[in-house]
């Protein structure tokens, strides 16, 4: 069960860094961060989320399998 749970942060982890990737080369974006040398906040909330995800369903896949 922890291996599915595992799989499906792993997908939603990809679809947030791939919304982070889209949000961090939006023009607006750019615009952001040449003026305050800042990334928006939603851009780096999608980054963050998306790793934390990523490990998240990652650990519960390679360690969360029960043993039998």
């Amino acid at each position: 069960m922890k291996s599915v749970i595992g799989i499906a942060l792993l997908a939603v982890g990809a679809v947030l860094l791939y919304f982070g990737y889209q949000s961090w080369n939006a023009p607006v974006d750019q615009v952001v961060t040449a003026v305050t040398g800042n990334h928006t906040d939603n851009t780096m909330i999608y980054v963050i989320a998306g790793i934390a995800a990523v490990v998240g369903g990652a650990s519960l896949v390679v360690f969360g399998r029960n043993a039998v």
